[in-house]
């Protein structure tokens, strides 16, 4: 069963999945739809899922956040419950001082995230889904305000409980953290023209080797390897996804010609990107 709200003087857009077993993350696939970010309840057992060709097991009695640029596919899709949302229904940037979740739950450095829940959890979660079902069906002027509170209320519960799982914030205040999420969705943004640490570092207001010292402190991987992570997965997706050439990758990239992405590729995963498509049983 699919639900969909449509907000028509904003085109904001916000949908409910529930026993549906099409539930797909097209991610390249689906170049043209706009970009949406997902929650994934999964109140069954656990199950695989497979997020950019690599497969994970999902616990039951879970959360993961997935955004849209992800390919995934459940084992048993018909057994969650999905939420999604578009920037001009929820913009989780502009409202970033309110839920906390940009740069950790969606665009962080540590994905996928499974966030257990609780018993309580799970209660809440379960009125939540019934309380959001019955707003769906309500056709008024407050409908997308109702919706929008109960997202919200998602947003804010997901994270207060994967910030509880995380061990870095555990040992520092969500202050130092900010840095972090900061730096990560800096890197969302531009991670396909700037691919040196100056630049974040720059728009931070601290210098390279200060931003440095601070992530390693806060027992974070290195600015230079998020960087090039992010660049990594992203070329992949490429590979994996799209009939677009090295050449084509190596520009959409930022890189100055397609012979220093072929260097960077394989330096970072081991093979040069037509054998990394041809394994994929592809060619380039």
């Amino acid at each position: 069963m699919v639900r969909e709200f449509i907000e028509q003087a904003t085109r904001g857009r916000f949908v409910m999945y529930r026993d549906d077993a099409l539930f797909i993350g097209g991610g390249m696939h689906r170049p043209e739809v706009e970009p949406i970010n997902t929650f994934v309840y999964n109140k069954g057992g656990e199950q695989r899922v497979t997020i950019d060709e690599i497969t994970y097991t999902m616990p039951s009695a879970s959360i993961l956040p997935l955004v849209y640029s992800q390919h995934f596919v459940f084992e048993r899709p018909e057994a969650l419950i999905a939420w999604q949302f578009n920037r001009a229904f929820y913009c989780i940037v502009d409202h970033d001082a309110e839920v906390g979740c940009v740069g950790f739950l969606f665009y962080g450095i540590y994905h996928p995230m499974f966030i257990r829940l609780d018993a309580e959890d799970v209660s809440d979660l379960d009125h939540l889904e019934k309380v959001i079902s019955e707003e769906m069906t309500v056709h008024d002027n407050f409908q997308g305000e109702m919706l929008r509170t109960l997202l919200k209320r998602i947003i804010i519960k997901v994270t207060r409980k994967a910030k509880k799982q995380c061990e870095s914030y555990q040992l520092f205040p969500d202050e130092k953290m900010d840095l972090v999420r900061r730096f990560a969705l800096l890197v969302e943004i531009n991670f396909k023209q700037e691919h040196e640490v100056g630049f974040y570092a720059e728009a931070l207001h601290k210098s390279p080797k200060t931003l440095a010292n601070v992530f390693a402190l806060l027992k974070q991987p290195r600015p230079s390897a998020i960087i090039r992570n992010r660049i990594v997965i992203e070329a992949k997706r490429y590979l994996h996804y799209s009939d677009k050439s090295a050449k084509e990758i190596a520009y959409e990239l930022g890189f100055e010609s397609p012979s220093h992405f072929n260097r960077f590729f394989k330096q970072h995963t081991g093979k040069p990107p037509w054998a990394f498509k041809e394994s994929d049983g592809r060619n380039i």
